[in-house]
């Protein structure tokens, strides 16, 4: 088994998810059709999103190629690091694999839309949480998963030096 399978494995499949979710909500809905799932918690609801998060930079003229840039750079910085992280760390593998996956998965909506499709609608009662897609879950996920296990090797570095 290749040292990159976790990551390729992940980001193959999350990638799939974003996209096949992403067509089938711009094949299915309406631009703002929303559709109940779970009472006062969650919708499905397709929005269409031309900035970053929150709308970030949605009405600025150099957004697109902005957020095109950014991706692929991240993209790439995430491909880089990757070769450095030891092939036993497995959660690394998986984390990378998560965010790249979303750095991939928005990319595609930028660059053939010029906007990204967010769909998965959290609230409580009537305040809403920006909608969002599985590229974006995936990137938080990821970050989370990567912010943990820092956070652990920082906490051994500790215990292990007494400081």
């Amino acid at each position: 088994m290749s040292r990159y399978s976790l990551f390729a494995s992940t980001a193959g499949l999350c990638l799939l998810l974003d996209q096949v979710t992403k067509i089938y909500i711009d094949r299915s809905f309406q631009l703002y059709e929303s559709v109940m799932v779970i009472e006062n918690f969650f919708n499905i609801t397709y929005v269409r999103n031309p900035g970053a998060a929150f709308g970030i930079l949605s009405d600025n003229a150099i957004r697109l190629p902005f957020f095109i840039s950014v991706s692929v750079i991240a993209s790439i910085a995430i491909l880089w690091y990757l070769r450095r992280v030891n092939a036993a760390d497995r959660w690394q593998h998986f984390a990378l694999g998560l965010i790249f996956s979303g750095a991939l998965g928005n990319l595609i909506d930028r660059v053939r839309l010029g906007e990204v499709i967010d769909f998965l609608d959290a609230h409580w009662y009537g305040w809403h949480w920006p909608a969002f897609n599985v590229a974006d879950s995936a990137i938080c996920v990821g970050v989370g998963i990567m912010l943990l296990l820092s956070w652990r090797e920082e906490r051994q570095k500790k215990q292990t030096t007494g400081r």
